[in-house]
């Protein structure tokens, strides 16, 4: 036997093996699994040269893998972006808010794109206009709100220019005062195309800090755990250009997220050309086991695209819609290659199934297709998925949304939205993702917590409790039924020999922590391809370093990425919690209070406390 690289031992490692479920130790080489067992028999194999690692009795689990996921396009702009995940209020949102506006230079822009909803926060309510201007009056500010609205600051509106004589776009609406003039807030209704748009027009980064930005947006994601994604492709990403900076990291051997990428058409009335263009410039597999091509799709005509606005009604397809997928469908069916389709409505399957059964009459699928989200579909058209040889991957959508669904179309039919355990049952391939990084965010420990608990993140019940999956099934979502929509079934998704070294030590053991509790975990050390690519706590020496976030004004550079709990503030932060006033709101002390706010930041929010003089979200003089 080849010298073993690296064990593992003393731990508490779910393996997904029916045959071996939980084992003490794992021996790893040239990046794939070699053994798993007790620890005296798996020491037996290491050498002098061997690396061991203790994991102290951690929970370990097969590296996470999200089946929708818009990595690369989320990697090119994550140095830009301040998040709001997991931000337990909308004042502590406001005082981010300001202090990456004080530090972003002109012409830049302070962009929170997605990710979070107003019912995580203790307020149940949204920022409001007049607060983001007070907050930040001289930078321009973009937030966007799931994809129904983004509010935009004075600032931002005469950057864009503007005013009472901007025309609303179509399936868009720029909301007006009383003189005509936008007051900052758009709204998708239902077409998302104005908050695309509008964000297109704010200052993008150079290639050097896309670069930069992609490594940090892959270490954010290796911190929670992933080590697998497929990339589901995204509005404004072009086929080749926009995929060189994940390329050029590839090439230089600094991916630690495994990538699978498929191709989305781009130009309405163009998605044919562009795949015919696409199928005789590569194929799907090709590439490696780091980084490979994988079909086409989420989006393969425009006008298949049902909306997931649960503030608007329901749209429908256009007439046009059969005879454009059925053309384009032919084209990849003969080529084979797989693909993938959006598709939230059961009206809207219901019709791409039509033309997926007319084609496959014709032309029998040869490889896999898959239907994206899925949160209405019926019994009869998970069956008509499976016989054609489909799967279905599934989002936490309804975790950020389901307040929004429940509102417009009731309790009962939020029930099985979408209804994963039918799925199972029927026999049918599931995969579980998050569809970040703008309609919700790309934690994969909120989808799971959602997933065990079927309670949103501001805590509504949606399912009954017969229809919430147990937590063995909900990891294999995101582990063994991932791969299956990238055809890597066969090297991962387990804890096995022969499959790739993808694991994750936990923070928290995911199988005893509360239910309200699993969004909170994260990675105390996470390898991918046989090689340690994130490391903290006990294993913080183990850590492989990583240049500096860029710009130097970078959100990322100041606060980091997803809240964390355990501190009580964004993660990294390159500042100590308390290091000074103006990591609060306000830049001096409270005039009145005389107390300078920076210290508030310790003190955990009583949302059951509304009544005393600090109230629920402390002093109520930040900022206003």
């Amino acid at each position: 036997m080849t010298d073993v690289q690296l064990i593992l031992k003393n731990g508490k490692i779910t393996t997904l093996d029916p045959k071996k479920s939980e084992v003490d130790a794992i021996a790893i080489n040239d990046g794939k699994i070699v053994a798993t067992g007790d620890e005296s028999t798996i020491m037996k194999l290491a050498t002098n040269t061997t690396k061991v690692i203790d994991l102290n009795g951690r929970r370990v689990i097969q590296g996470l893998n999200d089946s929708h996921l818009h990595i690369i396009r989320g990697g090119l702009n994550y140095n830009m972006e301040l998040r709001w995940e997991g931000v337990p209020s909308v004042s502590e949102a406001l005082k981010l808010l300001k202090e990456q506006a004080d530090n972003t230079p002109a012409p830049q822009w302070v962009r929170v794109v997605g990710g979070w909803t107003e019912f995580q926060f203790a307020e149940k309510r949204l920022p409001t206009l007049d607060e983001i201007n007070k907050v930040a009056p001289e930078t321009p500010v973009f937030v966007l709100h799931l994809y129904a609205s983004a509010m935009l600051n004075r600032a931002a509106l005469n950057v864009l220019g503007f005013n009472k004589d901007t025309p609303d776009p179509p399936g868009g609406k720029i909301q007006r005062n009383e003189k005509g003039e936008p007051t900052g807030l758009l709204l998708a209704t239902p077409s998302a195309a104005i908050l695309y748009s509008t964000l297109g027009k704010a200052p993008k980064l150079p290639v050097d800090e896309q670069v930069n930005s992609t490594r940090h947006f892959m270490r954010e994601l290796n911190r929670l755990g992933l080590t697998s994604a497929i990339d589901a492709g995204g509005g404004g990403q072009n086929y080749p250009e926009d995929y060189d900076v994940i390329k050029q990291l590839h090439d230089q051997d600094q991916m630690t997220v495994r990538i699978a990428y498929n191709l989305f058409a781009q130009k309405a009335g163009e998605e044919l050309e562009d795949y015919k263009r696409w199928t005789e410039m590569t194929f799907p597999g090709d590439g490696d086991a780091l980084y490979r091509m994988n079909g086409a799709g989420e989006n393969l005509t425009w006008s298949a695209g049902d909306f997931e606005d649960f503030y608007e009604p329901r749209p429908d397809l256009p007439e046009k819609m059969e005879g454009e997928l059925e053309a384009i469908v032919e084209h990849l069916a003969e080529k084979k290659w797989p693909f993938r389709i959006h598709a939230t409505y059961d009206e809207s399957i219901n019709r791409l199934l039509n033309v997926f059964e007319k084609v496959n009459a014709k032309k029998p699928f040869e490889t896999r297709f898959i239907i994206d989200h899925a949160e209405t579909v019926s019994e009869k058209n998970i069956e008509r998925i499976g016989a054609l040889g489909g799967g279905i991957a599934i989002q936490h959508r309804m975790a950020y949304q389901g307040e929004i669904f429940v509102k417009r179309y009731g309790a009962e039919a939020a029930k099985a939205t979408p209804p994963v355990k039918k799925m199972l049952e029927l026999g049918v391939p599931v995969g579980a993702g998050t569809d970040a990084t703008r309609v919700a965010s790309y934690n994969p420990w909120v989808c799971l917590g959602w997933l065990t608990t079927g309670k949103t993140i501001g805590g509504l019940p949606l399912y009954d409790e017969k229809d919430v999956l147990d937590r063995k099934t909900a990891l294999s979502l995101w582990t063994k039924g991932s791969a299956w929509f990238s055809g890597e079934q066969a090297n991962k998704g387990a804890l096995v020999e022969g499959e790739y070294a993808d694991l994750v030590v936990l923070s928290d053991d995911y199988f005893k922590v509360e239910g309200e509790d699993i969004q909170w975990i994260e990675s105390v050390l996470t390898v991918m391809n046989g090689k340690v690519v994130y490391a903290a706590a006990e294993f913080k020496d183990q850590d492989p370093p990583i240049p500096p976030a860029l710009p130097d004004w970078s959100p990322v550079k100041r606060f980091g990425g997803q809240w964390r709990l355990s501190e009580n503030r964004n993660a990294p932060s390159l500042q100590p919690l308390q290091s000074e006033s103006a990591m609060c709101a306000c830049s001096n002390s409270c005039g009145m209070h005389q107390h300078s706010h920076a210290w508030m930041l310790d003190v955990p929010i009583n949302d059951k406390d509304k009544k005393s003089f600090w109230g629920a979200l402390g002093c109520s003089c930040f900022a206003f």
